[in-house]
This record gives structure tokens, sequence and C-alpha cells, in this order.
């Protein structure tokens, strides 16, 4: 490719990437997408969850021949503490619809699949290729990437980064900082094989019918994180997320809460008799709105991860990165269709757009989330699950004592844990920070 210049160069293959060079080959532009890994997904072992709508707007008819796991019927909410769980679950037939809302996905085999089609637009995609550092003129203006192959830098109008949240280029190049610990959480996970009937059996499901565990309490021992455990068609997603500062700080290693999570009495039961084949770990960014860094400048962007574009409330993050991948290389494309150059007030298009999405205003809206979980997390990830679990345990044990007793008894116990007002004011910041 020596001497060959594009019109743009996506650097990253995963969800982000492959939307944005997909809608930009779409367009006719000749496009590079950069991935380091062996082929795109071999760097993702783990299953995940796909939004359906954000993918359907890119490639409407994806439910042909995309390898889909199964669609989700069911969702549950569990607050544990080391013995029990509370929970709320939900499901609903509505869920059985023909066109399904989410699925369970492998993202070994679906950003794959995702790959052959940006290359069937038109992109051209090489593997096995780190991009080592940006191109850039005297000014500090992008103008292509170097990678680890022989021979002079790769020359492009315009890069889109998405790289992912640990991606060094865009930080290598001052265009944005390193995401600090308090803004990045460290999953776990591991793929625990079963046969397809036995899923079906243990969690209710019938044909394709998907459901999924999320779980926060005493499993991550202080640390603001979330388990999580996902059915596919013949294998289960399990693992954990923590904050990275949050680990540091208390000393805990992820892969250790992992294997307490997979051994609490209210999991174990779900996954025995499997046979556990892969394992990953996984930086998620989590610093929410106000750790978003500028997403454009003179002949670059950033999506998905790279731009902090995760939403903690709500745990979605591939909606959001192929969203964002999708609007950048739209507007990429409008700017090359008005005649106009890759300059930051042109490209200012795409944070126009993100700004009218529902990407940002998510995020807008739960802005203070990260904050109040970070700030909180003793009384959220400790105490309030043990007083949780003391209380529904009091309400359905009958042992001869008074009911009456048993509720002064649990009123005492979270008072003493926590002031009537600090309650107060735990509820209403939470309220706020999910509003």
């Amino acid at each position: 490719m020596k001497g060959e210049k594009f019109h743009a160069i996506v650097v990253g293959a995963g969800m982000s990437g492959n939307a944005a060079a997909y809608a930009m080959a779409m367009r006719g532009l000749k496009v590079l997408q950069l991935e380091r890994g062996e082929y795109p997904g071999s760097k993702n072992v783990q299953g995940a969850i796909l939004y359906a709508d954000a993918l359907e707007k890119i490639i409407p008819d994806f439910r042909d021949d995309a390898p889909l796991e199964r669609h989700l019927v069911e969702q549950r909410f569990w607050i544990m503490d080391g013995a029990s769980h509370t929970g709320i679950h939900y499901r609903s037939d509505d869920f059985n619809e023909r066109r399904p809302n989410r699925y369970t996905i492998i993202r070994a085999q679906f950003d794959r699949w995702f790959s052959a089609k940006v290359r069937e637009a038109g992109c051209t995609v090489l593997c096995e290729t780190l991009a080592t550092r940006l191109k850039q003129d005297l000014r500090g203006n992008v103008t292509g990437v170097y990678t680890d192959r022989p021979g002079e830098a790769i020359s492009a109008d315009v890069v889109v980064l998405a790289e992912g949240v640990n991606g060094f280029l865009g930080t290598r190049g001052r265009l944005r900082e390193t995401p600090k610990p308090d803004s990045v959480a460290l999953a776990v996970k591991e793929m625990h094989f079963l046969p397809e009937d036995v899923i079906a059996e243990r969690f209710g499901l019938t044909a394709d019918e998907g459901c999924v565990i999320e779980a926060g309490g005493t499993i991550s021992r202080g640390v603001p994180g979330l388990g999580f455990l996902y059915t596919n068609k013949e294998s289960i997603s399990i693992g954990i997320g923590c904050l990275v500062s949050g680990l540091a700080a208390a000393m805990e290693r992820p892969y250790d809460l992992l294997e307490a999570f997979k051994h609490h009495p209210s999991i174990r039961p779900l996954i025995a008799g499997s046979e556990v084949k892969e394992y990953a770990a996984h930086l998620i960014p989590e610093g929410g709105f106000t750790a978003i860094p500028q997403l454009f400048g003179n002949g670059w962007v950033v999506v998905g991860d790279a731009a902090q574009l995760n939403n903690t409330a709500h745990r979605e993050g591939s909606n959001l990165a192929m969203t964002s991948g999708y609007l950048a290389g739209k507007a990429i494309a409008d700017v090359k269709d008005r005649g106009g150059s890759m300059v930051k007030s042109n490209l200012a298009l795409y944070k126009s757009m993100l700004d009218s999405s529902f990407v940002i205003k998510d995020l807008m809206k739960h802005k203070e989330m990260p904050r109040f979980l970070h700030a909180n997390s003793q009384n959220l990830f400790v105490s309030y699950p043990k007083l949780i679990s003391k209380a529904a345990q009091s309400f359905v044990r009958v042992d001869g004592n008074s009911k009456l007793d048993k509720e002064k008894a649990t009123s005492a116990a979270f008072l003493k844990a926590r002031s009537r007002w600090g309650l107060i004011s735990d509820a209403v910041r939470l309220a706020r920070a999910w509003r």
C-alpha cells in the first residue's frame, strides 16, 4: 500500500469500527480498516448482548445470516449476599416477536460476520496489523497512520479511532487523555459449555429463548461492580466487572471475585457440570458523560469505547458503539459528498448527530450515576445487600417469634448501618442519578 491514499482509515474492527467502515464503504468511500488480531473478533472470545435496533438501522436484514445465539425473553436482577439473592424478574411473551429486540451473541463469531459485511461493502480489511502511531503534520493535523508493517505511513483524509477504551493511538497523538482508573472497569468472563437442552431446562426456556441475570451486592466485596450470566445456545457466559480503582484500593483480584461468584449457592447449580473452554478479560468504559473526551478534530474522530460511550445505568454498550460508529461514518460521507475537507469545523457534524441521538441524551440523563455508585460503594455493595437479605428472610421464616419484633429488629439494623437521614439521602441521590 506504499503511496496509496484512502478517504478514511478505521483503526479497530469491533462494533464501532465495523459500523463506521460499513457506513462509509456503502457510500462509495475508499476505506481501509486495520485490525491487530488474526481476524476480527479473535480478541473477543466472550459472549455479549446485541441490541437489535442499533444494528437494524445499519444492516436491516441482519437476522437472515448473523450468528445469533438466543433472543432474550427474561431479565433477572439480583441483589446478593454470601448465601442468598433477592431478585426482580421480568419475563414477557411479547419478546417472542417476529423481530426480537435483544440477542445473546458470541463476539468472536459475530465480529467476523460483521467484518464480512464490511468487506462486501467494498472496504479493504487488513488483519494482523497494529497501528503504532498517527501520522500528523507540523500543526498536529492527522493525515494517516504508521503500522508495524514495513514501509511508509498509510495516508488518509480522516482516521476513525475505534481502538477501544485502552487504545493508545489517541493518547500518543495527544488527542485524548489516558483513561483514569476510576473511569474504567475490568470485566473477566468465562464460557461454560453445556448441552442446549440442559440450558433450556435450567432456565425454563424453549426454542431459541434466552435469559440474562445481572447481579450486584457482596459478590464484589465492596468494590463497585456487577456480576452477569448470559445464556447462549450451547454455552453460558459468566463474569464479573469491577471498577479498576476499586480493585486496586481493596487489593482484590478479578479472577478471585469470579471464582467466588461461580461458587455462590444461587449460581453454582446453573453451571453445574459445565466445561470451561474460554477465559477473557476486557476493559469497559465506566466514566459516563463527564468522561467523554473530545470526539473530533482535524483529520480524526473517535467512536465507541475509545470515546467512553457506555451507559452504566442501563448496562448498554454495543448499541452505543455501533450507533456512534455509524454516525461518524455517515458524517464523514456527508462532508465528502459536499466537497468539504476533513477539518475540525466540518467533522463537528459527527458530534451534532451524536448529540441528537439517544447516545448522548441517555448519558446526560444519568451523568451522576457513576459518581453515586463510586461514592457509596460500601453501602450499596456490602451493607444494604446484607440488610435486604436479612429483611427478606425475617419476612418468610416462621419460627415462633413475633413478626412485629422481627420488623423492629430489622428496622434497628438498617438504622444502625445507616442513619435514617442517611438512608433517605442515599435513596434521593439514587433517584436523582437514575432520573
